[in-house]
């Protein structure tokens, strides 16, 4: 018999149920490897290595799964089962009223006590109570909605999960099975389905982190149930795991001898033979890991500090090899192979180069060229061969740090400390100098461009006298030769004027006219020199007895002066 429920025994991990998978199930073809007795299987196989006994297919009496046509549908097949094995019937004969007693709306189930049975009232309506009905040794115990996850009522239970939630469940014989994506309805007629956890599957609330790396592995959770041993000793024991695998990663479980992957996705285990192994991540990751103290030729101890990247391609190479991490893997080797490469090379072959990376991998002239050479052709391929054994790819492997102990390295850590001490005096004192040449030349810039500055002020002063000396002679010219052009104007006005009035005398021909024009200017004369004013012509002989008396006058006076 095919079952629409989870596997109870084994893992399961596919959300489509067996009956719906068969003919796919069939087809594929399982692919296993074998590793020394482990066995890593896909698709159907993988669930069949790992199953003993499917309690989900067992014939169980009066228990049906909830199909298409809903609970009421279920309740009548189990009614029906109950009336053929000759027991009192689930389903209440009663009719339901519309005027009068307890009310049953759609969407509900009426629930009723008789005599210890259950009855279940699936139409919906009122239905009258004491005396109208026949109620002797019944009694009424309330609704509940047809689409509660569970109804649990006197021996009756209903269970009905969504996709994104698992029911676990213990029946009467205290197997248990986990529903995903269904229901059933079912009645005990000894012992009872006891529904021990609803499972949020993507939210489960354990998250499970490397301790190391950081990284989220998956998350898990544990369904427990209680149960009685000896008296009234109460204990709980883990009857299903839950398992949330991201993306990238995987886990592996264990049974008995026999290892199995698998892979990401929502995963049950219910088979009390397979435990959970551990979870894994399938990507890359880098770590910093301190050496304990290795010992050179010269017993010197040595404690490195080696930064490896890595990414895990098979775990179950990993577990086989009684490994948790694959840290605690590259751990062990890395450590037995640097031990044996340190001690075959000297303090001072050690103590000049600090790293192994890019910068200083084709690096041969390096003094320390013999460390650089061991971790190159030794380390790095003795660790990815050893990693490979382990299923790991190492990816990259560098010291980044080491430190040295002991006398020799107290030593040399004094005189480290001293050249540096030195390195940095020396670097202060050529700061300072070159913080004191800078401010020389800061200042020598400063003064520079102020006599820059001075040159073109003096430059501009002189461009300015001489543009105004320049202006001012401009206008001096300007102006007498403005001066000069008016003289001449003036004069040329007062020549033509001259030369018309003689001309205008000239033409005057009329002896009376010349005379009034005399006359006119003799008035004109004793006007300007005043009626008093005499005067004697210059051009004749009284013109020069005139000047014979102004010289005896005057030599007269002097004469006089000379005597005083």
């Amino acid at each position: 018999m095919s079952s629409n429920f989870g596997d109870n025994s084994t893992v399961v991990s596919d959300p489509v149920y067996k009956r719906l998978d068969e003919s796919a199930s069939k087809a594929s073809s399982p692919v296993k490897s074998h590793l020394g007795g482990i066995h890593t299987t896909t698709g159907k196989s993988r669930m069949s290595d790992f199953t003993t006994v499917d309690y989900t297919i067992q014939e169980r009496p009066f228990f049906v799964p909830i199909g298409k046509d809903g609970v009421i549908a279920a309740l009548e097949k189990l009614d029906k089962q109950l009336r053929d094995a000759g027991r009192t019937r689930l389903l209440s004969s009663k009719t339901p009223t519309d005027w009068t007693g307890k009310e049953v709306v759609p969407g509900q189930l009426g629930l009723i006590n008789h005599g210890g049975s259950p009855k279940v009232l699936t139409k919906p309506g009122r239905y009258p109570g004491f005396p109208l009905r026949n109620w002797w040794a019944r009694s009424w115990c309330g609704t509940q909605g047809l689409s509660d996850t569970v109804i649990e009522f006197r021996g009756l239970t209903v269970v009905q999960v969504s996709q994104n939630q698992a029911a676990v469940v213990s029946d009467p014989q205290n197997h248990v099975f986990v529903i995903k994506n269904s229901g059933f309805v079912a009645y005990a007629i000894e012992g009872t389905y006891d529904v021990l956890s609803i499972v949020d599957q993507t939210h489960l609330p354990t998250i499970i982190k490397d301790k190391l790396t950081g990284v989220v592995l998956g998350s898990t959770h544990e369904v427990k149930m209680s149960s009685k041993v000896g008296g009234q000793q109460t204990k709980e024991y883990v009857v299903a795991t839950f398992l949330n695998i991201p993306a990238s990663n995987c886990a592996i479980l264990q049974r008995g001898d026999d290892l199995e992957l698998l892979g990401a996705g929502q995963s049950v285990i219910t088979n009390p033979s397979v435990t959970l192994r551990g979870m894994y991540t399938l990507g890359e990751n880098q770590l910093e890991m301190p050496t304990k103290d290795i010992f050179t030729r010269d017993q010197v101890p040595v404690s490195l500090t080696i930064y490896l990247k890595w990414q895990l391609t098979e775990p179950l190479k990993l577990t086989t090899h009684g490994y948790n991490t694959p840290y605690d893997a590259l751990r062990d080797k890395t450590q037995s192979i640097l031990t044996q490469i340190v001690a075959h090379l000297d303090y001072a072959s050690m103590v000049k180069q600090r790293s192994l990376g890019p910068d200083n991998m084709e690096d041969g002239s390096d003094p320390s060229s013999a460390f650089l050479d061991a971790l190159r052709t030794r380390a790095m391929d003795d660790m990815h061969e050893a990693a490979l054994e382990y299923g790991i790819v190492l990816k990259d492997l560098a010291v980044i740090d080491r430190q040295f102990k002991g006398e020799i390295a107290s030593t040399m850590d004094k005189l480290t400390t001293r050249a540096l001490q030195a390195q940095v005096e020396a670097a202060n004192v050529d700061r300072e100098n070159s913080n004191k040449v800078k401010q020389e030349e800061g200042a020598l810039s400063v003064t520079r461009i102020k006599a820059q500055s001075a040159n073109t002020q003096a430059d501009a002063d002189a461009y300015r006298v001489i543009a105004a000396a320049k202006a001012e002679a401009q206008k001096v010219r300007i102006e007498a030769e403005a001066q000069a052009e008016a003289t001449r104007l003036a004069a040329e006005a007062e020549a033509a004027a001259v030369r018309i009035k003689a001309k205008a005398d000239a033409d005057v021909v009329d002896q009376f006219a010349r005379e009034m024009e005399l006359r006119r200017i003799e008035v004109a004369r004793v006007q300007a020199f005043g009626s008093k004013t005499v005067f004697v012509p210059s051009d004749s002989a009284g013109a020069q007895m005139g000047n014979a008396m102004a010289l005896g006058m005057a030599a007269s006076l002097g004469a006089q002066k000379a005597a005083k």
